[in-house]
Formats: structure tokens, sequence, C-alpha cells
């Protein structure tokens, strides 16, 4: 009888070195294109360095006293300050292609029904994060700068420093935007098996309470700005919740139709 060839031990390490130094080559290309794209948005944008910083700041400067205005309390704050605006302008705008690239990079290694999952949830993150955004700097600013300055005391004059502005604003905008991720969250955590939909709903008031602790603590010490964050995530919970009630009465429909026997 013939024997089995043996496997050579140096050889699969010498294959798994060669697949390991592979994907690191894939990880640095993907890497390099997702900073390229970053930078060419950042080269293209700076020239209205100075445009989008004025926009940024108009829900404030809407709501100061005639006559005052936004000041500068260090030497290079007027030229950084719209600069690092525009940096992070620019990765929020690239944020497509930078997930395409992890795409890119991690869907050959998931299963078919997990790029099936997986694919949307990344699009609708980025969407949820955008819609974040625009509802902070739409909605929550100019109540919020309202409050503010219908709040100072009788003669204290309302100057903001630019770059404090910038460091509070784009906290804002960070914080809604990981806030509008609320429905993303309830599904996945029911999809990978973490909880149920059923569980969750009895949960609903701990919930509620959550999402104001929640909104305490990424907002400013307001209960103003932590009602308009614990609000919408509230909200954004019960249509995660709406979603998998969808989701599973469609499941249960193609579950009784393929349980159905075909008459005659």
């Amino acid at each position: 009888m013939s024997k089995a060839p043996r496997k050579d031990p140096e050889a699969d390490d010498e294959q798994g070195g060669q697949s390991f130094i592979s994907h690191l080559v894939e990880l640095r290309a993907r890497l390099l294109r997702a900073i390229a794209g970053v930078v060419a948005v950042f080269l293209g944008l700076s020239y209205f360095a100075n445009d989008i910083y004025a926009l940024i700041a108009r829900p404030l400067l809407g709501q100061l006293p005639r006559g005052a205005s936004m000041i500068a309390t260090e030497v290079a704050s007027p030229f950084l300050a719209p600069f690092k605006l525009t940096l992070v302008v620019a990765v929020f705008l690239a944020m497509p292609h930078v997930l395409y690239q992890v795409w890119a990079f991690v869907a050959p290694g998931l299963y078919a029904h997990e790029r099936r999952l997986v694919l949307p949830l990344l699009a609708a993150s980025t969407l949820l994060f955008y819609a974040g955004m625009a509802f902070a700097y739409f909605a929550v600013f100019p109540v919020l700068f309202a409050f503010f300055a219908a709040t100072a005391p009788e003669g204290v004059a309302i100057m903001t420093d630019i770059g404090r502005y910038l460091d509070f604003v784009l906290t804002i905008f960070f914080a809604f935007g990981i806030a509008f991720q609320v429905p993303i969250l309830t599904v996945v955590s029911v999809y990978t098996g973490i909880t149920t939909r059923e569980a969750l709903s009895a949960k609903r008031p701990y919930v509620i309470v959550a999402a104001f602790v929640i909104g305490m603590v990424l907002t400013p010490p307001d209960v103003v700005s932590q009602t308009l964050m614990a609000v919408p995530m509230w909200l954004l919970f019960e249509v995660g919740m709406l979603i998998l009630a969808v989701t599973a009465r469609n499941h249960r429909r193609e579950e009784r139709a393929a349980n159905e026997i075909p008459e005659g």
C-alpha cells in the first residue's frame, strides 16, 4: 500500500508567512489610498478654509448681540483654526471612500450572508452619521446658542475664541454622529444574538434613561443640549425596533410560504 505523502511543516509555515505578508501589503495599499483620498479632498477645500469656518460659525454669530464678534486669543489661531476645520471636513467628506477601502480589504474574508449584512450597515451608518451632524447644525446649534446668549449675566460681553468654538462644535458634531448610530446598534445587537427584540422592548424604560445619561455625558452640562440629544436617541431606538419588527414579520411570512404544501 502506498503511503500518503507527509506534509512539510516548513512549507506550510512558508505559505502562511507569504499569506501574512500579502495581507500586510494589501492593508498598506488600502491605507495609502484612503489617506490619498482625504489629502485630495483637503487640498481641494484649502482655498475655501475661511469660508468653511464662517459657515460653521454662522449659528453662533447669528445669536451674538449687535456689534459683537469672535476673537482669537492665540497668535496662530486665525490661520490654524480654519485649516483644522477644513481637515476634519475633508475626513468627513472622504469617509465613503475610506469605508470603501475598508470594505475592499475585509470583504474577501467574509461569507456571502455576512457581506449582505455588513455592506448595508456601513452605508446606513455613514448616512446616519451625516444626519446626526446635520441635525446638530440646523436644529441644535440655533437653540443651544440662543439659550447661552439669553442666560448670559448682565454686563458680560460674549466674545468666543475661534479655537475654543471649533473644539466645541466638533465635539457636538461627533457626539450627535455617534448618537445617531442607535438604530444600527439595535439591529446588530439582535442579529448577532446579544439580545432579542422582545428583551429590548421590555427594557424600553431603561433605554430612555440611558439616552438621557448619555446625553448628559456627551453634551455640555446644560438641560437643553442634553434633551436635544436624548430625545432623538430615544426616537432612533424606536426606529430600530420598527425595523426589527418589520424584518421579523417578513421572515415569518417567508417561513409560512416555504412550509405551505402546493395543492394538486
